[in-house]
């Protein structure tokens, strides 16, 4: 996973502000009990970052790859 996409599952689940409170503040027990931003710092795959994230906080596995976007139609 590029670190583009895992900042916008991120940005599109928990919004743009608690996204950066999480990936800065929340200690990930899948991870060795660092933060996101720690994990990503020292090289760990975002994809396994997002995972126990998504994890600890309780979102639907059906959301593990992202919400389901509404396609616009052009007008």
């Amino acid at each position: 996973m590029r670190l583009s996409q895992f900042n916008e599952l991120m940005n599109d689940e928990f919004g743009a502000e608690y996204a950066a409170i999480l990936l800065r503040d929340l200690a990930l027990t899948e991870l060795s009990d660092r933060t996101g931003q720690q994990c990503l710092d020292a090289g760990d795959d975002p994809k396994d970052v997002w995972l126990a994230i998504c994890a600890a906080n309780g979102v639907p596995k059906d959301r593990w790859h992202g919400k389901t976007k509404k396609n616009k139609k052009p007008n």
